[in-house]
């Protein structure tokens, strides 16, 4: 695709480059060609009246011998095609070729056109009229020049001529100057030019396709490869990004969607194993009830009627480990029986006072220090009150059993987060305790996942998993072993679906 690319480019550029360049040259050339014929033009003029000034004097003399001397000596001036002067009745009588004297000239040539357009010889000719470029029969550009001689005061004395002096005319100069040297200068400019563009054409190409293939093809190809993975299930690959404009965008935007599909996909993967946890542990816990409900009523009864001391210890371990079995049922059938959150607007500092005052007793027991920082302009949100105490609650149980020195520290607060462009709500809770292994920390949001010997369930976390996605809102957790752990929710402002905003435990 990438090579589709750059030829669409390159087409493009050589268009447009042709274009401005070919409507340059052609410009250039006309212009260099006006300039060129203006100065012959101008130097055909210029001889036009030197010869004509030149041979004035012979003429009025009637030396004959001197004007012909004077046209042959001029007419081997290298580029004057030919010299003719015509009489008034259009006949050559002076010119360097032999040849021409005497021919007559055709008032329908085009050298006649100055003079005889009209129908009728002119008296007077424009400097812009007695110019003319035609081809001669070779081919060959030309440049004509008519210099009209005039029937002045002087000639009437003269013995070479009897014209009435009411005939102002007495006669045409034609000077022909050959325009070949003008039309090789401008070939030879247009040439050069034609080459310098084509040149510049291609150096402008390679440099457009090396400066689109770093540009461009290069984060293109990485995007493209990127994609590759993407698609081939490896939701983890992200594309660097080194650069801050739109392709540097772009690839910042699909590493966020990267993220989102491994949010996603960890959701998903996430939700199917609670359900399908959530069915079973309902049908264990179904299956065993009743037998455990057995259990517990007849050793408590035997309990009541044992006087051998080996016997009631025997029987109190049984009462401890049934009733122990029996909070496992019901934690299995409380985490069976999640159902979709019942969303009114909640004040989540209020929710949070709740949690803190239920479980005030048992980390006072423990000699649990709690700070707390709760942010007084919180808005509401859209959440179930009960199910987000049960949150805080089960978190706060969760840092409680974390600690095994004499320093017992939590931290809980509420404050107000922007993420991803979407305000949410942010609970966090953090503990100074133990912490937990980073070979851990991937699996804490399991069912019955748990490192506490002999206590809880591992369902807590995983219930809370389970509530904050249902709100369409994010859990994550940070530790150090030796140091504590912090988890913390965000839950949007603005309701999400839950199957868009996802869960994520993350170190």
């Amino acid at each position: 695709m990438r090579r589709r690319i750059v030829l669409r480019v390159l087409v493009a550029v050589g268009v447009i480059s042709l274009a401005v360049f070919g409507t340059l040259v052609w410009v250039d050339s006309r212009a260099r060609e006006r300039q060129l014929g203006r100065l012959i033009e101008r130097q055909a003029l210029m001889l036009s009246d030197t010869i004509r000034n030149a041979t004035r004097q012979s003429m009025l003399l009637n030396q004959r011998d001197m004007v012909h001397e004077i046209i042959e000596q001029i007419g081997r001036q290298e580029g004057l095609e030919k010299i003719r002067v015509y009489n008034k009745d259009g006949v050559v009588i002076y010119s360097p070729d032999p040849a021409l004297v005497g021919t007559r000239a055709d008032q329908r040539s085009e050298a006649c056109d100055g003079c005889h357009a009209a129908g009728k010889p002119a008296v007077e000719l424009a400097a812009g009229h007695r110019t003319r470029v035609f081809e001669d029969a070779t081919g060959g550009r030309r440049l004509g020049v008519i210099t009209p001689i005039a029937n002045e005061a002087d000639c009437e004395g003269a013995g070479c001529h009897l014209a009435p002096a009411a005939q102002r005319i007495l006669g045409v100069l034609d000077v022909t100057v050959s325009l070949d040297d003008v039309d090789r200068t401008v070939a030879a400019g247009r040439r050069i030019s034609v080459g310098l563009s084509l040149g510049g054409i291609a150096a402008i190409s390679l440099l457009l396709v090396g400066l689109f293939h770093r540009w461009v093809g290069k984060p293109v190809e990485s995007l493209l490869a990127a994609t590759g993975k993407i698609a081939a299930g490896d939701l983890d690959h992200r594309v660097e990004v080194h650069r801050r404009d739109e392709l540097g965008q772009l690839a910042e935007s699909f590493n966020q969607m990267s993220a989102r599909l491994s949010e996603a996909r960890h959701q998903v993967y996430q939700s199917n194993k609670l359900a399908s946890v959530g069915r079973l542990a309902a049908g264990i816990a179904h299956e065993i009830n009743n037998p455990l409900t057995g259990v517990l009523t007849y050793s408590s009864f035997l309990l009541k009627r044992a006087t051998d001391e080996e016997t009631r210890q025997d029987l109190e371990t049984i009462v401890h480990q049934t009733k122990r079995c029996r909070d496992i049922v019901r934690g299995l059938l409380d985490f069976a029986r999640q159902v979709p959150p019942k969303k009114t607007r909640v004040d989540l500092n209020a929710v949070v006072e709740r949690a803190l005052d239920l479980v005030a007793n048992q980390l006072s027991v423990q000699n649990i220090q709690v700070t707390r920082s709760l942010r007084p302009d919180l808005p509401s949100l859209s959440a179930d009150a009960t199910q987000l105490q049960q949150v805080a609650i089960n978190l706060l149980v969760n840092a409680a059993d974390a600690f095994e020195s004499d320093d017992r520290q939590i931290f809980i607060a509420t404050d107000l987060k922007r993420v991803n462009g979407d305000e949410v709500a942010e609970i966090k809770v953090a503990d100074n305790g133990v912490g937990i292994p980073p070979a851990n920390l991937g699996k804490i949001f399991e069912p019955f996942f748990t490192t506490k010997e002999n206590r809880g369930t591992g369902l807590g976390l995983a219930v809370c998993w389970g509530i904050v996605s249902e709100h369409g809102g994010t859990i994550e957790v940070e530790s150090q072993v030796g140091r504590g752990t912090t988890f913390t929710v965000r839950l949007p402002l603005v309701p999400r679906p839950a199957a868009v905003a996802g869960g994520e435990a993350s170190a």
